[in-house]
């Protein structure tokens, strides 16, 4: 039998690219100008465009603080979202560790960040190993309608 390759994936399903960065915690703050200039261009206004940009920078910044020190991010235009992914290296997690409830209210100042991007998000996912279920690393996936 012979292979014709991987399949196609539709234009729409795969997305348009805008911005693909590797980063660290010197680079968090560029990444948020950047994040916030494509999703200017790409007609995401007022107030979503702020919230989705606090988003993507706390997912980010977790990745930094909580999984190695860096990650990559993925920024695309898939239909009418606007999908970022970010992908890091560390240990893993599920989503049931992020709480339903708004957490902190202890007066602790970590902790809420993930159940923040989740809040704003039209879409929100986080997939990955965790300890003892596959590869490291975690990839979260938030993303907003434009219209």
């Amino acid at each position: 039998m012979v292979s014709s390759g991987p399949a196609e994936v539709p234009a729409e399903e795969s997305g348009r690219r805008l911005l693909e960065r590797r980063f660290t915690a010197r680079l968090l703050p560029q990444l948020r100008l950047l994040v916030e200039e494509c999703a200017a261009r790409e007609g995401l206004g007022e107030p979503r465009r702020g919230e989705f940009v606090l988003a993507v920078d706390e997912i980010a910044g977790n990745a930094v603080e909580h999984a190695g020190g860096s990650g990559r991010l993925v920024l695309r235009r898939v239909g009418e979202e606007l999908e970022c992914r970010i992908s890091d290296a560390g240990p893993g997690f599920s989503e049931e560790v992020i709480p339903e409830l708004l957490p902190g209210l202890d007066g602790a100042p970590k902790g809420r960040g993930l159940w923040l991007a989740r809040l704003v998000a039209d879409r929100f996912a986080v997939t990955g190993g965790g300890p003892g279920t596959g590869p490291p690393g975690a990839v979260v996936t938030v993303a907003v309608r434009l219209r």
